[in-house]
């Protein structure tokens, strides 16, 4: 489902939940923290996805924004959009931790210029590592979580 940014989500989730038929189907709920607290949101998505009727939601929230995803991967953004020197900067201490950077989408936009954030993202995802090497542990946390819902469902 397409939201059109974070309020949209809080908005329309729980009734886009309950408006769902298909069975068999599982959710994962996926937005940027920003500045907000990451237990608080996660909480209120939690809460709306329980009263929408859905327990069973998959709630991850990327800290700070999902480009943090992308700066604990190199070698992805690096084949996907280049330029491939920049796989040399990940030994460097902010990007073995990006979850810790304040502005991930600038950081990513000054060492990858071509990003941008649609198509950028959709490049650079076909390449993520799901092994669990990236350095974001938020990323690690949600394909973690991912394999467990579908270890629990499947």
């Amino acid at each position: 489902m397409v939201f059109e940014g974070k309020q949209d989500l809080e908005r329309r989730l729980p009734m886009r939940l309950r408006a769902w038929q298909q069975p068999g189907c599982r959710f994962v709920v996926l937005r940027d923290q920003d500045s907000g607290d990451c237990v608080e949101i996660k909480s209120q998505l939690v809460d709306k996805c329980v009263s929408a009727g859905k327990n069973d939601v998959l709630v991850r929230i990327a800290c700070h924004e999902l480009e943090s995803f992308y700066l604990g991967d190199l070698q992805a953004v690096a084949q996907a959009i280049g330029p491939s020197h920049i796989v040399r900067q990940q030994t460097k201490t902010k990007y073995r931790n990006p979850d810790q950077l304040c502005n991930p989408f600038q950081e990513l936009k000054r060492l990858a210029p071509a990003y941008q954030k649609v198509s950028g993202s959709r490049a650079i995802g076909q390449y993520l590592s799901l092994d669990g090497s990236n350095y974001s542990p938020s990323f690690n946390h949600l394909i973690a979580g991912i394999k467990r819902l579908i270890g629990a469902n499947s």
